[in-house]
């Protein structure tokens, strides 16, 4: 009780030296004036955090919640509590797309479609890009074929479906823990509303109430402002989609003859790291927009200021991190046209195509590159810039061998040579698991390694954290809290979208709603058919359409296959026209009714198990209810006396 009455005086004095205005002047005021650098509370007594918490060796031990409160306050402790909770819920998230993983291996070799690819050399297909003016044989994508077998198979749905089920599962589980805890520290009623009220009276007793005020004026504005940076984020996917074409042009005509060989992956590849390029600055000019957005719209208090900003900052995110991956999944290879009428920019650069072996490979790839950087890249800089600067510091303020007499005034030293805090420190480590969650379900379908990476981040990530918070930086100012708050709107958000896009992904980015129909409707064991031939075979010849080489509008390809008429594509169009086939049609229609069944079962899996899934622990309720009687028995027994006297 002592520790929290520390953090509870912190928070007051914080809140005092914030508000107070002497000569129409605050410290914030003071600060610009150059009168004060800095305020900040001492990491004081902290000897037990740095020791069983904040090391490296305890990585895999249990966090010491209830110290971490009465030391930073209930708010960064549950955000550790909900950080270790979804490392522990990502394990089996982890384990079945690891065992969906490996049983593919199985089928490595196995695969009939892979076989007839790998057996196809006497298919010839179209030129990919302009720039080969080359035939080539579907048998060179043999072993692509294989590996986008291992994430492109009838598993897919069932993992997609499981982890939309995890999602809801975990959230109620969270809900469950979040109140056992929040009851443990007797906050679970407790009225964020009423305590900064509370705070500004003890600050002035004068105060005057603050009422809630809405401008339809203001929020047309806002509305306006984040749809044009919506567009904006949106037309940075379209200037990848540039890049990769450009790219796609320069490497062609390289002097390196491995690139040309490797286009379509050097192409990939490069586009998935200045995708993560873009993420990093577009992250910081996001968040200065959100900033600006929730200064005008002029929020009632601290908090509401800060749940309007994590709305906006969330959504900026949100299109800045998969408006790519969206263009990647639905859009890439889809809009080009055919053989011979391609759709090309300017007039002069045709469109990308997806790799050879598929739509599902180009997303995996740059899914696998853009959760890697985010992961490595990511914790190196988080960790090693704080790390860096406070050894630069030290060594400017504590020249080797300084001592000083007073030891209290070495300590404040000390303290004041770590890294500064600000009001985002917390909400940055919030933020970068939002999107980390939102890799880990919303695309899963094509990377369903996603939730083992993302367990093996989140071990580093909470030592990381603690260290930087004990070790690195200057102690975080207390803030009392009973949830997490937005966040758990932003988590359950990312569950639904996970569901649409997942389903999605499987109907119109994979191979099995084609394979599927192909299996049961077109095959050799289509309508009942008794065969011995397995239900695949001749599914790769089904799936390519025919072009007549003499239709070629520019330039024809150069010949290195004599005698070439007719090569193939990926399509499902005539013969004759080129228009869509009867089969196109069939299989557009098969995928939307897939994408309906699919979200209307994951949702009512959804329903269910946050319906199975009590919120609240019947002990917290009983704990709840007992508190509730006992202070109305206590009400009626004073109102009694004041009855009889």
């Amino acid at each position: 009780m002592l520790r929290v009455a520390v953090c509870f005086r912190i928070r007051i004095v914080n809140f005092i030296l914030r508000k107070k205005e002497v000569d129409g002047e605050k410290f914030d005021d003071l600060v610009k004036d150059h009168v004060f650098e800095t305020m900040f509370p001492l990491h004081e007594r902290a000897e037990f955090l740095r020791n069983n918490w904040a090391q490296w060796r305890d990585i895999f031990y249990k966090q010491p919640i209830d110290t971490i409160r009465n030391y930073f306050g209930e708010k960064v402790a549950l955000y550790f509590a909900w950080l270790g909770w979804y490392t522990v819920m990502l394990v089996p998230a982890a384990i079945t797309g690891v065992l969906l993983f490996l049983s593919s291996f199985s089928l490595f070799h196995a695969s009939q479609i892979s076989k007839e690819i790998c057996e196809a050399n006497e298919t010839i297909m179209c030129p990919l890009q302009d720039h080969q003016h080359k035939y080539w044989r579907l048998s060179e994508t043999c072993t692509f074929a294989k590996l986008t077998h291992l994430f492109d198979n009838e598993g897919t749905v069932f993992f997609a479906i499981f982890m939309a089920l995890w999602a809801t599962v975990f959230l109620e589980f969270w809900k469950r823990e979040r109140a056992r805890t929040a009851a443990s520290w007797k906050l679970y009623g407790w009225d964020e509303d009423q305590e900064e009220l509370a705070m500004e009276l003890l600050n002035n007793p004068a105060y005057e109430l603050q009422k809630h005020q809405h401008s339809y004026l203001r929020s047309s504005a806002i509305l306006i402002f984040s749809l044009v940076l919506i567009c904006l984020l949106i037309g940075m996917a379209h200037v990848l989609v540039l890049y990769r074409v450009m790219v796609t042009f320069f490497f062609s005509h390289s002097a390196l003859p491995f690139l040309e060989q490797r286009l379509t992956t050097a192409v990939v590849i490069t586009g998935a790291l200045v995708h993560y390029i873009i993420i990093v600055v577009m992250t910081k000019v996001n968040k200065k927009v959100a900033l600006k957005l929730c200064d005008f719209e002029k929020p009632r208090t601290f908090s509401e200021r800060e749940r309007k900003f994590t709305i906006k900052f969330f959504i900026f995110q949100l299109f800045t991190h998969f408006s790519s991956l969206v263009y990647t999944a639905f859009f890439l290879g889809r809009i080009n046209g055919h053989p011979g009428n391609q759709v090309k920019i300017g007039g002069q650069w045709r469109l990308e195509e997806c790799h050879p072996s598929g739509c599902m490979m180009d997303l995996f790839v740059q899914m696998a590159i853009i959760m890697g950087l985010k992961q490595t890249v990511s914790n190196c800089v988080e960790y090693l810039s704080p790390w860096l600067t406070y050894r630069i510091r030290k060594l400017r303020e504590w020249p080797q061998g300084r001592r000083l007499h007073d030891p209290n005034l070495e300590e404040w030293l000390k303290n004041y040579s770590l890294n500064e805090v600000n009001i985002f420190s917390l909400f940055d480590e919030f933020m970068d698991m939002m999107v980390q969650y939102g890799f880990t379900t919303i695309f899963v379908a094509a990377f369903p390694l996603a939730p083992l990476l993302a367990f093996f981040s989140n071990l580093i990530e909470i030592r990381l954290d603690a260290i930087k918070m004990v070790r690195l930086q200057r102690r975080l100012v207390p803030r009392k809290a009973n949830d997490i708050g937005t966040w758990l709107q932003v988590l359950e958000a990312i569950g639904v979208l996970a569901v649409i896009t997942n389903g999605m992904i499987i109907a119109f980015t994979s191979e099995f709603i084609p394979r599927l129909m192909y299996k049961y409707y077109y095959g050799p064991c289509s309508r009942g058919s008794n065969v011995t031939a397995d239900c695949m075979t001749g599914y790769v010849n089904h799936s390519l359409s025919v072009f007549r080489t003499k239709d070629y509008k520019d330039r024809i390809p150069s010949q290195r296959t004599e005698h070439v008429t007719e090569c193939r594509y990926r399509d499902y169009r005539n013969k004759v026209d080129y228009s869509y086939s009867s089969e196109f049609w069939f299989l557009l229609a098969s995928r939307l009714a897939f994408v309906i069944l699919f979200e209307h079962v994951a949702l009512c899996g959804k329903i269910i198990a946050a319906w199975f899934v009590p919120d609240i622990p019947q002990s917290v309720k009983n704990r709840v209810l007992e508190e509730k009687f006992e202070n109305l028995c206590k009400k009626l027994r004073l109102s009694s006396r004041v009855t009889d006297v």
